[in-house]
Parts: structure tokens; C-alpha cells; sequence
């Protein structure tokens, strides 16, 4: 299990904001990589990424 954790870790390490290309952060309360250079949050579903702009929410 802790693998798969490092591997998940690793993963999302290495994903970045389709909008801005800049460094994600991980918010593990709400399922979600935040991009604050776009303000945007990418919803996590299911352990799977979406990281469309359309499916992003805006944040303050």
C-alpha cells in the first residue's frame, strides 16, 4: 500500500497547471490540485486527475 501512495505521490508531483504550465499544490480535504497562478482547482475523481479547464473550479 505505501507504494502505491509513493507512486500516487510522484504522479502528482510531476503534473502541472494546463493553464499556466506553473507547480500544482495537492489538497487532500478536497480532492483537488490547486493552481494559484491560474486560480484554479482541478478536481481529483476517483484517484484520477481531471485536468480539464472546464471541469476546474475558480478560487479567490
Amino acid at each position: 500500500m505505501s507504494e502505491q501512495i509513493e507512486t500516487d505521490r510522484r504522479m502528482l508531483e510531476t503534473l502541472v497547471c494546463p493553464v499556466t504550465h506553473g507547480p500544482l499544490t495537492y489538497d487532500a480535504s478536497s480532492q483537488e490540485l490547486v493552481s494559484k497562478a491560474a486560480n484554479l482547482a482541478f478536481p481529483i475523481r476517483n484517484g484520477i486527475p481531471i485536468m480539464l479547464v472546464d471541469e476546474a473550479r475558480q478560487i479567490d
